[in-house]
């Protein structure tokens, strides 16, 4: 019999993230198709309560919290100390977490303190033969990967966007609070405030509904002789913060400033998607000026809706790889798309 448990931390206001139900939404199916098994979650915080009640719906055996001021914001020592004491109170053989960034750098040091093993980048879960397995993409999404482990307590980091957000009924959780003592020296890093872009300046959003990948043809010479960045940059931006897209780029583009060629000021190697880049997982993706089809069929696996400008019909992109392709001029097409928007969103 496992005994599951999902370990999760609370965000800023003390909701329960979508990532953190994406990863109860697993361990959910897991105790379904194993016969016997125990679910529990275990919140970490400065107060579990909001987030406790929140999931009270999800069918658990128990919720445990570790709650107070030292637990507020990521911090090794102390997340380490409390994902500990849950993992040990529950006496957990499986362990589920959403792959957040303050997850991924302390749970592994945490499996070592309980005897146990990790895995990260988990996209999926399985049970047969009564075993629990998970699946894992290697070398960018071209290799998929379906093992299982005998040694436990076994901590699996699921990757957020891989699994439904669980979205049940809240109600009133019974929650059974789990003292931690933090020695003084694991407080010695503190936080004292956040920096972040402007919301005009953010052209990442994990969370948006469409993909806009920009190619290496927004800054190539144009039909009239001349190369166009700056209108390029204009047109772009101008998307973005009317549709609140996300943005992506092909390998290609962000490689020119190495080049010395002309970039788009505001494209980095972090809006990179395929090839040694990120797998994003929008629900639509619109490619611009993008030619050959390797960024794209590899970065773009998980988009369910994908579709394409570009003025050569015969690219690799063009030619099975985009659900719908657009043989037009990206400038013009992204101008007039510009335009509607301007006169259906609010300034």
């Amino acid at each position: 019999m496992e005994t599951i448990l999902v370990l999760a931390h609370t965000e800023m206001d003390g909701s329960l993230g979508r990532p953190a139900r994406e990863a109860l939404t697993g361990a959910r199916s897991l105790q379904s198709r194993l016969e016997g098994s125990t679910l529990i979650v275990g919140l970490v915080g400065a107060d579990v309560k909001a987030a406790a009640d929140a999931a009270a719906g999800c069918g658990a055996d128990r919720f445990l919290g570790v709650s107070g001021a030292a637990f507020t914001q990521s911090r090794y020592a102390t997340d380490a100390f409390a994902a500990e004491a849950l993992c040990r109170a529950a006496g957990a053989t499986l362990i589920l977490a959403p792959g957040t960034s303050r997850w991924c750098r302390t749970l592994p040091g945490v499996a070592h303190r309980v005897g146990g093993r990790t895995d990260t980048h988990a996209t999926d879960l399985s049970v047969a033969d009564d075993a629990v397995s998970i699946v894992r993409w290697y070398y960018r999404q071209r290799m998929e990967a379906t093992f299982r482990r005998t040694q436990r307590p076994w901590v699996i980091l699921v990757d957020p966007g891989c699994l439904s957000p669980w979205d049940g009924a809240a109600g009133t959780a019974s929650l059974h609070a789990v003292p931690v003592e933090i020695p003084a020296a694991c407080l010695r890093t503190a936080v004292t405030g956040l920096q972040a872009p402007a919301a005009d300046a953010q052209t990442i959003r994990p969370d948006a509904d469409l993909l806009f990948v920009a190619g290496a043809g927004w800054t190539k010479t144009q039909p009239d002789g001349k190369a166009h960045t700056a209108d390029a940059a204009k047109l772009i931006l101008g998307f973005l913060r009317k549709s609140q897209a996300s943005l992506g780029g092909s390998k290609s583009l962000v490689d020119l400033s190495g080049e010395g060629q002309a970039v788009l000021p505001f494209m980095t190697h972090l809006n990179q998607i395929g090839q040694t880049g990120a797998t994003p997982r929008h629900p639509k993706g619109l490619a611009t000026c993008c030619h050959g089809e390797e960024p794209h069929a590899v970065g773009w696996r998980f988009i369910s809706e994908r579709r394409a400008v570009n003025l050569d019909p015969n690219c690799g992109w063009a030619r099975g790889k985009a659900d719908v392709l657009y043989v037009a001029d990206a400038f013009a097409v992204m101008a007039k798309v510009n335009a509607l928007l301007a006169e259906t969103t609010p300034a």
